[in-house]
């Protein structure tokens, strides 16, 4: 009975189907605070959704896809954690315990995560350690951002800035992990058709982007070098259509999995470009940034989800007819969040066409994930 007790666990079962479950939750619960005028949960209003999408839902995906095995004498405390933080913000976002919990819950995370990318040798290999450090210290730095009285004195950025940084952020952990993830997958499938295929991780072209994305994170936090950080994201866009032309997708046409985890990296040059452009033009960005937020993190973190479950639980990759779905779900809600614009509230029928969206694949993805965890586990016995 002890050994099973200490037996690691792997964390994308745990933290995927809880990642889901809150996606699938905090985008209609924040629109409905706004809309019923009930103002219910206050921790889904304003900024508090973008909080909640970014430092609960994407850190708990991060937690799950590089933590890999875990006892649970790890997993348990980080996972109540976690869970505490969320429930909490949302219903009591003003309470001091409320705006603990989050940055405690991302310096935990960072403290397990972080270290095991350090044993890579090239740069480029090494930075995903640091860059999940730097998303989980933006927490910490959105509790001073918000908990700051008026005189504070410490120049700190005010949290529509920091939200905007972590988004970048997200750009480039996902441009990063998403090729790594694409690029040896599509290698593996063209070698058994007899293709060859030169252009795999394409070092200089995420050399690149490496350095390009790290400095737009930076200069974002400076509202006078808006036209600068656009020109970065315009370059970041270009770079990430080039790599992924390069990578001969159009002779995997039988791979659904790979094809619409292409779709997800488009989107990111999608939303970096417009991103850019709004930026350069002295735009209010925040409508491209749900190109990034939706239609790029959506589009990968539920294609990740289902092809590390069907991989884990039946050895296989998942059927055509989740991923196409998955992909037009998620297109949909960003088209619309895009037409709702600058002044969402003012169009609450795309407001709610873009949730709905949104909502409902994640719900029918954290069911499938649930239903492969249970076969998995009857395929142990």
């Amino acid at each position: 009975m002890a050994k099973a007790t200490t037996k690691p666990f792997h964390a994308f079962w745990l933290f995927f189907p809880a990642a889901a479950v809150w996606a699938a939750l905090v985008v209609p619960l924040s629109i409905n605070a706004v809309l019923s005028g009930s103002g219910w949960p206050a921790g889904l209003l304003g900024a508090g959704h973008g909080h909640e999408l970014i430092f609960g839902f994407a850190l708990a995906l991060i937690a799950g896809y590089t933590l890999g095995p875990q006892p649970w004498k790890v997993l348990a405390p980080l996972f109540l954690l976690w869970l505490a933080a969320r429930l909490c913000w949302v219903l009591l976002p003003a309470s001091l315990v409320s705006q603990l919990l989050s940055p405690a819950f991302a310096l935990l995370l960072a403290r397990y995560a972080v270290p095991r990318f350090q044993a890579a040798k090239k740069w480029r290999n090494k930075i995903a350690g640091p860059l999940i450090l730097v998303l989980c210290l933006l927490s910490v730095i959105f509790w001073i951002a918000a908990a700051a009285p008026p005189d504070f004195e410490l120049p700190v950025p005010d949290t529509r800035r920091i939200m905007m940084a972590a988004i970048l952020g997200l750009l480039l952990l996902m441009t990063f992990m998403g090729g790594r993830i694409i690029a040896p997958a599509v290698a593996g499938t063209l070698e058994k058709r007899g293709i060859p295929i030169e252009a795999r991780v394409q070092p200089r072209i995420e050399g690149a982007l490496l350095v390009i994305l790290p400095a737009a994170l930076i200069l974002v936090f400076m509202p006078l070098a808006d036209s600068v950080t656009g020109l970065l994201l315009v370059s970041s866009a270009a770079l990430i259509v080039i790599r992924t032309a390069r990578w001969k997708l159009s002779y995997c046409v039988n791979r659904h999995d790979l094809l619409v985890l292409a779709i997800g990296y488009f989107w990111l040059a999608g939303g970096a470009g417009i991103t850019g452009v709004r930026l350069l033009q002295g735009i209010d960005p925040l409508p491209a940034l749900h190109v990034i937020t939706i239609g790029a993190l959506g589009t990968l973190s539920l294609s990740v989800m289902l092809r590390l479950a069907w991989q884990r639980a039946r050895r296989t990759f998942p059927p055509a007819w989740q991923v196409h779905g998955i992909a037009f779900a998620m297109a949909v809600a960003v088209l619309a969040r895009l037409y709702a614009g600058a002044t969402p509230f003012a169009h609450p029928e795309a407001l709610w066409i873009s949730a709905l969206a949104w909502a409902t694949a994640y719900g029918m993805v954290a069911i499938l994930l649930l239903t492969l965890f249970h076969h998995s586990q009857q395929r142990r016995k």
